[in-house]
């Protein structure tokens, strides 16, 4: 559960707005969307190194 301490007078608007920010980091979201369908851990390691070499590549271009 996440809780949002609103002081006194403040807006609720800003409120929402850490709600959001609070709500975003923990990745419930991010979690519920994977959760939707199954992928093999083969697949999941695909991914995760095709993304490391896609930074990788990124970091070198920027080094030259």
């Amino acid at each position: 559960m996440i809780i949002v301490p609103i002081k006194e007078g403040e807006n609720v608007e800003r409120a929402l707005r850490k709600l959001k920010r609070k709500f975003d980091k923990t990745g419930v979201i991010k979690e519920l969307r994977e959760r939707q369908k199954f992928t093999k851990k083969s697949v999941k390691r695909r991914e995760q190194l095709k993304k490391a070499i896609y930074i990788q590549k990124l970091q070198d271009q920027r080094d030259e």
